[in-house]
């Protein structure tokens, strides 16, 4: 006997065709001749039937092979970007319930229609191979005919009444069809890929797919609707989906969405906007709807990196179109999918501070029509309000109405107010052409603002940041944690972010990171070093506010580039304060409350009381509130009550209705 392995020759083995999964030496005979041979090969179809549990039929057409040259060039152009079928294969198999012909009839049909009235022209070769195809032809749709006519016709006869059976339903939805679906109350188009009934039949599964963009290249999400079992029948346009021509206006509903994806192609960079309306964020148990009304930064590319990645199929095309496209046609191009630059997301756009892009007649797209038909209605960013990252409807998405008398109503010294802003402006201009002798440092301008509260800190840096036109990311020492880790973290992700977004960062009471160490807190002492580190390398515009600057470590003297100190507010600022609220209060178009004239008198009685600003605001604020109880305009009378409360209360130590301290 041989050694194992040892023999060049094969051993075979067969599957015993009595017993499941066992196997024999015994070479297996058939009960006949093989069924497809080269007699077979001659025909231009192969026909396969059944017996069927039918009552009323005999046998049931199970699949089809087309094997006539003829025949595939014709189905070429009937089943063309149909998914799933490949017609120049040499084996060209269809299997019951032959979907691809039931979402095809009319188009097969008028094919063949259109080759009987052409007639035999030409040469007698050419005449007797279109009289051939024409044959060839016949054949399938005769064949097919027999099987699929009670299908088609009940699948017509409910369309034209506007409704469907769950039982064919798999008629209506045609793979690469266009599908509409209203999500969270905005008109969403997606292109089918697949569609089935569930396991268990209870649903009908549309695997959907739409233009999407990750921050850095744009390429295709998908998505996944069911519609629920239902008996009888149902409106069609009351399905969780439905096929777009069913939609009743669905010419000017393309029109819109291609609009819609025209603008959601500007967004892709980052561009500072304003919002007003509902957005969707991450919650640790899925997404959850938040109701915003801020300044946003729109930023796919750091929504990615900070938030949650986004994952899209991506299929790279050569031949991106760049030109103007015309907005009435949803043809479908050769590319399928539109790459980009892979650094696109790292990009500003042109379009001004506070403006949206626009999109004009002569605008050049990466994206094809039908692209932009399909493409999201979200794009991804931050809300500065808020300090969430979110996703953000596009037609939420406004201009910023900018505070232009923002920084000329600062109660602060004209000299420091032209200081402070000749810092900020410069530092934008500059950036790049200072650096330390390490690379990457002291590129950042910081300043401190120190002074009691309500004395104007936090309003100085908000009113650089509108003069400029530039975000504010305002921060409190809440928001960075007190965790080492952590807090290292957070802030390195803030000063890379403002950074790049030319943004003012405002680190509000900041003393926990500015007080001076000692031997006796380590924790605190890390802080306060990470702090320093991170400052060096910031790149940005940095406003910090303190209420103890004596207090302050001697290692910020040395990163701190200017510092300011404010004190009380004196009667004549305090008179300033007050006329600056009331006109803001008279002017603001979403008070329910009016404001009453106040004379100079007035003015002038108010001013004594000795208020900071915040404090001041906050008397206002309650005196609208008891103005709007009795729906009067806020005038004298309610300012002084609220005064007279307060001070009435300050005894007890307890605040009225917030203006307590």
């Amino acid at each position: 006997m041989a050694a194992p392995g040892s023999l060049a020759s094969i051993h075979a083995v067969y599957e015993d065709p009595f017993r499941l999964n066992k196997w024999t030496t015994q070479y297996p005979t058939r009960a006949g001749p093989p069924v497809e041979d080269a007699e077979s090969a001659q025909h231009a179809l192969v026909a396969r039937y059944k017996l069927s549990a039918d009552p009323s039929k005999s046998l049931d057409l199970d699949s089809i092979v087309v094997q006539s040259p003829l025949l595939k060039r014709m189905l070429a152009k009937v089943l063309d970007v149909y998914p799933g079928v490949t017609t120049d294969l040499e084996r060209l198999e269809f299997n019951a319930p032959f979907e691809c012909f039931v979402h095809r009839w009319d188009q097969l049909c008028a094919e063949r229609d259109a080759l009987m009235h052409q007639g035999t022209t030409g040469s007698p070769v050419g005449a007797h191979m279109q009289e051939q195809a024409m044959t060839h032809l016949k054949l399938l749709c005769s064949t097919l005919e027999g099987e699929l006519s009670s299908v088609i016709r009940e699948k017509r006869d409910l369309i034209t009444h506007g409704v469907m059976t769950f039982q064919q339903i798999w008629t209506l939805f045609e793979p690469g069809s266009l599908i509409y679906h209203k999500s969270d109350g905005h008109d969403r188009m997606y292109k089918l890929q697949t569609a089935k009934s569930t396991t268990n039949n209870t649903s009908y599964q549309l695997e959907l797919q739409y233009v999407d963009f990750d921050g850095a290249e744009f390429g295709y999400g998908k998505e996944t609707i069911h519609i629920p079992e239902f008996r009888g029948t149902k409106k069609i346009t009351k399905f969780e989906a439905y096929p777009l021509e069913f939609h009743s206006n669905f010419e000017e509903l393309k029109r819109g969405l291609i609009e819609r994806g025209r603008h959601f192609e500007a967004y892709k960079g980052f561009h500072f906007v304003g919002y007003d309306g509902i957005a969707i964020g991450r919650v640790h148990r899925g997404e959850q709807k938040f109701n915003v009304k801020s300044r946003i930064i729109i930023d796919g590319h750091s929504f990615s990196r900070y938030s949650q990645k986004t994952t899209l199929e991506k299929i790279e095309t050569p031949g991106i179109p760049s030109g103007p496209v015309d907005i009435s046609s949803t043809e479908e191009t050769d590319d399928d999918c539109v790459m980009l630059d892979e650094n696109a997301g790292q990009k500003k756009a042109s379009t001004p501070a506070g403006k949206k892009p626009t999109v004009g007649a002569d605008s050049r797209f990466s994206l094809t029509p039908e692209q932009h038909l399909i493409a999201t209605a979200k794009v991804r960013g931050y809300s500065l309000r808020d300090k969430k990252w979110l996703q953000f409807f596009i037609p939420s998405i406004t201009d910023i109405t900018w505070n232009e008398d923002a920084f000329a109503s600062l109660v602060a010294p004209q000299e420091q107010k032209d200081l402070i802003l000749s810092f900020a402006e410069s530092q934008i201009k500059n950036r790049e052409q200072f650096d330390d002798f390490v690379q990457g440092k002291g590129k950042g301008i910081i300043m401190l603002l120190a002074g009691p509260p309500g004395v104007g800190k936090t309003l100085t840096a908000e009113s650089v940041a509108e003069a400029m036109h530039a975000p504010l990311y305002s921060i409190g020492a809440a928001d960075l944690g007190s965790k080492p880790q952590a807090m290292e973290n957070k802030l390195h992700d803030m000063l890379e972010m403002c950074a790049k977004w030319n943004a003012v960062l405002l680190l509000d009471e900041a003393d926990v990171f500015m007080e001076a160490r000692s031997t006796r807190d380590l924790d605190r002492n890390k802080l306060v070093a990470i702090f320093l580190r991170l400052l060096e390398y910031f790149e940005g515009i940095l406003f910090l506010t303190t209420n103890r600057l004596e207090n302050m470590d001697a290692a910020f003297e040395s990163r701190i580039h200017l510092t300011l100190n404010y004190s009380e507010l004196d009667k004549a600022s305090r008179k300033h304060v007050w006329s600056t609220f009331l006109n803001r209060s008279a002017q603001a178009k979403d008070s329910n409350v009016g404001v009453g004239a106040f004379s100079d008198a007035e003015l002038e009685r108010l001013s004594k009381e000795k208020l900071n600003g915040r404090q001041i605001k906050n008397v206002l604020k309650t005196a609208q509130l008891l103005a709007s109880k009795y729906d009067e305009c806020l005038g004298m009378g309610h300012l002084e009550t609220v005064l007279r409360l307060r001070k009435a209360n300050e005894k007890k130590t307890v605040g009225f209705f917030g203006v307590g301290e």
